[in-house]
């Protein structure tokens, strides 16, 4: 198509999708602009060329935060959009707390500022290495492998580990009732012979294990975390299901799958309504994988693999391999004592934005943002920046590799899983990303501003209620969490108590209570409920 016929089109996709950012700019010679207060918003165009899009955001501030993104919400199931992750997360509740000491469950993510994680695996979307995700340790880090990644804490500090290792006998569920404690072989995995794995929410709404074996499955008063014993995070024991595997794994519990000698210990141990701890730790070394690291994993909140820590205490690391010694763009997370910045760089354009080595970049994180410690994520296609729900670098070159030319691709379903319907024009400053032009991937990192907490009175504890329309229980409060049974119209209910008190909590627009409807209990929007009128023989009022 010529320019002509297709500009008008590229126009208008310019006027609907704008970045909203606010017009005030800061003091500083990089032309930053205020997306909220405590975010700012810059795109550098520098001679090589390269078009670089970065975000910084105030450490001190404390109304922000960070966290990580997964895929459609479960690590076993596939690829997603950065776009998508975002609006996922947005409005979802977390364990931040405001600062609070211990945290709680019940504010919720007001997501600002998006982008990409770690390499993964292009064939089931698991990404490489570990991931933390709202003090959930839902990935381990590879034993030993030389590498870890980007960490942020609940105390408001930022480290970027190396190698690690997860010592067996730091990995335990502690029975205090029988004083017995076995070891946590896995997280989140496949279940071997004589293995007791701990399943998170993270990983899917199932354990999608086989019956022969034995689960437990455990409400936690909060996310497992890193916390090495004697500390412990505390759940009480909710079922126990033995030869029937594939447990449902609700928002704010564990399962315990067991199989062999460790199923027979877990049944011995585990009574309904007591109480286990968890304890986990990482050990952290130099990349040496020989010499103890200084940095602590303990209380991490949340954290993904890093691929090159090209910055460490204002010293740029090199590296020699093809991958570090390319043009290619790049997607980096650096800080300072004042910042944590993410940055993504264009590539693959030959004439507006060719893309950065890894040297290039941890230049320009040190001397042109003043970082001090870097490391790089997938780059490449999987490059995107998104800041406030909308795409804005030019993610169609850095996946196909425009030469003189932009590409856009218009909506329609490819085998490769992109849309796209080839479109050529030679106005690049006309164009913006849009919708539908991002490499789906597995996960990333948002910045979000922490919303307060927001509880309904319309119920409490002990109503009796009833299903409104034919409507779906979910396993935590908001629409990002899978649903599990349908309930016809005039189902009827009882509000369930919970240990976190979230009941009728807001999250992703709507109210939601933890109702028990005899054969299925879940979480349930206010909207799709109302209170039982009882038969007067049954009315203790009457």
């Amino acid at each position: 198509m010529k320019l002509r016929k297709s500009l008008p089109l590229l126009l208008i996709f310019v006027l609907l999708f704008p970045v909203s950012v606010s017009t005030a700019e800061q003091p500083d010679s990089l032309g930053w602009t205020v997306v909220l207060p405590g975010i700012d918003y810059t795109k550098i165009h520098l001679p090589d060329p390269n078009n670089v899009f970065v975000v910084r955001m105030d450490r001190s501030n404390t109304n922000l935060t960070l966290e990580s993104t997964i895929a459609n919400g479960k690590l076993a199931e596939g690829r997603e959009t950065v776009s998508g992750m975002f609006n996922r997360y947005d409005q979802a509740i977390n364990y931040w707390g405001g600062g609070a000491n211990p945290p709680t469950w019940g504010m919720r993510n007001q997501a600002v500022v998006a982008i990409n994680g770690s390499y993964f695996d292009y064939g089931n979307g698991m990404p490489w290495g570990g991931q933390i995700q709202s003090g959930w340790y839902a990935k381990r880090y590879d034993n030993l492998g030389g590498w870890s990644g980007f960490a942020w804490k609940l105390d408001r500090s930022a480290f970027i580990g190396e190698c690690v290792n997860h010592r067996p006998e730091k990995q335990l569920i502690t029975y205090p009732a029988t004083g017995k404690s076995q070891e946590i072989t896995r997280i989140n995995d496949y279940r071997d012979v004589d293995e007791l794995v701990l399943f998170t929410p993270q990983y899917n709404s199932r354990t999608g294990t086989s019956s022969a074996g034995v689960e437990v499955v455990v409400e936690m008063a909060r996310p497992s975390l890193i916390h090495p014993t004697p500390n412990k995070a505390v759940g009480i024991i909710r079922e126990i299901h033995e030869n029937e595997g594939n447990s449902l794994i609700p928002f704010n519990s564990i399962v315990l799958s067991a199989s062999g000698s460790a199923a027979q210990t877990l049944v011995q141990n585990a009574e309904i309504g007591s109480e286990i701890y968890v304890s986990q730790e990482i050990t952290p070394y130099l990349d040496d994988c020989k010499t103890t690291d200084n940095s602590s994993w303990t209380k991490t909140y949340a954290s993904i693999q890093g691929a090159y820590f090209f910055l460490k205490n204002s010293q740029i690391r090199d590296f020699t391999d093809s991958g570090a010694t390319s043009h290619n763009p790049r997607t980096a997370i650096a800080y300072n004592a004042q910042y944590i910045f993410f940055i993504v760089v264009d590539g693959r354009d030959t004439e507006h934005s060719v893309g950065m080595t890894i040297h290039e970049l941890a230049a320009f994180a040190l001397d042109t943002l003043g970082a001090t410690w870097g490391v790089a994520q997938d780059g490449g296609g999987s490059s995107t920046l998104v800041i406030n729900g909308q795409v804005v670098n030019n993610t169609f070159c850095n996946i196909y590799t425009c030469q003189g030319a932009y590409h856009i691709y218009l909506p329609f379903t490819t085998k490769a899983g992109f849309n796209g319907k080839q479109v050529y024009q030679s106005e690049p400053q006309a164009i913006l990303s849009v919708a539908g032009i991002e490499r789906p991937v597995a996960n990333g990192m948002l910045m979000v501003v922490v919303q307060p907490e927001a509880y309904s009175k319309t119920y409490m504890p002990g109503d009796q209620v009833t299903t409104s329309g034919e409507t779906t229980l979910r396993l935590g409060p908001g629409t990002n969490y899978d649903s599990f049974a349908t309930l016809p119209a005039g189902t009827h209910g009882v509000i369930l108590q919970q240990m976190n008190s979230l009941q009728g909590v807001l999250a992703k627009g709507n109210n939601w209570w933890y109702v028990d409807f005899g054969e299925y209990s879940g979480w349930i929007a206010q909207g799709q409920i109302i209170r039982s009128v009882l038969a007067p023989e049954n009315n203790p009022d009457k």
